[in-house]
């Protein structure tokens, strides 16, 4: 009758306790809590993308709007200073500001994880009116 001996096997110089399945579960459940955690990382950094460009949006649009109002007499200035003004309000920074008559067209652009989110936007009075 032979006894078993409680421990590693060892056949020659090959251990071949590795054919035993215990711990694998554990493997698994680390391997899909890190899966979790990539899948969660890139989805929170896409969402904040987007919440930027939103941001980027906004400001640019007010910027505009401001500068609209500023090159149609409603308020004093110049229109881009005041396009500028606005979007350092809003945290964002004016890029690009070019009037055409009563139109103007700004960029704003906020910062995001060492990248840059940028919007335009165009203002003035209605066409054809």
């Amino acid at each position: 009758m032979r006894t078993r001996r409680r421990g590693p096997q060892v056949k020659g110089r090959v251990n071949v306790r590795w054919r035993d399945d215990r711990g694998s579960g554990s493997v698994l459940a680390l391997s899909i809590v890190c899966t979790v955690v990539a899948v969660g990382g890139g989805a929170i950094s896409v969402v904040g993308a987007g919440a930027a460009h939103a941001r980027a949006a906004a400001a640019a649009d007010l910027a505009a709007l401001a500068a609209a109002d500023v090159a149609t007499g409603r308020a004093d200035g110049v229109p881009c200073e005041a396009a500028e003004v606005v979007a350092r309000a809003n945290s964002a920074r004016l890029v690009t500001c070019s009037q055409a008559g009563l139109i103007v067209t700004v960029t704003a652009s906020t910062p995001y994880l060492g990248l840059s989110a940028s919007a335009s936007a165009r203002a003035g009075p209605p066409e054809g009116g």
